[in-house]
């Protein structure tokens, strides 16, 4: 990928713009669009707020992580997750805002290049009130964790590095939080009301197993990688798929509208995961279906992540 920053001069200091022309490391009908653009997070994070991101320390010297804890992400009717290609040209606009003393909200909006957008930098009222049709907008809610046992991923603190210097972010308007959703969502296992109005459950729950793969599951940290569950859902989605007679093919030209990923936990090397998944679809227009999954440690039955992801299937051609 091909990435071009505005200068920094000429930006506000919660703000960067830039010109990317989508490589083969960034699109896929899997994560690596998602890898990218949290990429970006800790890039506009390291720059807002005057800290190595990638080589935080606690106040003991400990490795400090900026974690994932919510991923929402949109897609519109030109840019959407999986419908980038080779050579496609996109206008990143990113924007981290304060929330709390030991986490941080960014934005993104990925918009085809030369569409016109409003000047200044990116407002939360366009991302949650009023988006483009043609962007993909993200959300990313990280929290700073440091393991509590060497060498364990599980148990891991909430602890922000001393040099964290948030204070001159915007503040996220209160109305925007996601914390609500989120609490919620760790509460009952999923990001839907017991019955989603709108929504019929389509079929009987299943539930599939998944054991943590140490070839592509984990970071250079040692961590579960936030991307690795936007892949393993979807490959609980394609086992889903499969299951009603769907092809490969089918799966593969899926367009994801909104997807929200809530992380509660990480894993460590041999980790069994059970993985409920249950699916509903619109009562008024029938090509749009959610997928609501929710990700367990087998052995002890901690929550560790759950999904939502909406799907318009008309282009996939699924009945």
């Amino acid at each position: 990928m091909t990435t071009l920053p505005t200068p920094r001069e000429a930006l506000a200091p919660e703000t960067a713009s830039r010109h990317v022309v989508v490589a083969p490391g960034m699109c896929s009908g899997g994560s690596l669009v998602f890898g990218r653009i949290g990429d970006w997070t800790w890039e506009v994070v390291s720059e807002s707020c005057r800290i190595n991101v990638h080589a935080a320390r606690t106040a003991e010297g400990d490795p400090a992580y900026l974690s994932f804890y919510y991923f929402h992400v949109r897609g519109g009717d030109v840019v959407h997750p999986h419908g980038l290609t080779f050579g496609d040209e996109l206008r990143v606009d990113s924007r981290a805002f304060q929330f709390g003393s030991q986490s941080v909200i960014t934005l993104h909006r990925l918009a085809p290049a030369g569409l016109e957008l409003p000047e200044g930098p990116l407002d939360p009222a366009e991302v949650y009130e009023h988006p483009h049709p043609h962007c993909l907008y993200a959300e990313n809610f990280n929290r700073w964790i440091a393991r509590t046992t060497a060498g364990s991923n599980r148990g891991l603190a909430q602890v922000a590095p001393a040099d964290f210097t948030y204070q001159d972010l915007a503040p996220l308007p209160n109305a925007y939080s996601p914390r609500s959703l989120v609490g919620r969502a760790r509460a009952t296992g999923s990001f839907l009301p017991a019955d989603p109005p709108g929504f019929y459950e389509a079929g009987l729950p299943q539930t599939f197993a998944y054991t943590l793969d140490v070839v592509r599951d984990l970071n250079g940290a040692g961590l579960m990688y936030f991307a690795s569950y936007f892949a393993v859902f979807d490959t609980m989605l394609l086992r889903l798929w499969r299951a009603l007679g769907r092809t490969d093919e089918q799966f593969l030209r899926r367009k994801v509208t909104d997807q929200k990923i809530g992380y509660f936990g990480n894993a460590d090397p041999g980790t069994v995961f059970s993985v409920t998944v249950r699916r509903w679809r619109s009562i008024h227009a029938q090509n749009v279906e959610v997928a609501d999954m929710a990700l367990r440690d087998a052995a002890t039955g901690q929550l560790i992540a759950v999904t939502s992801i909406e799907i318009d299937t008309a282009s996939s051609g699924c009945a």
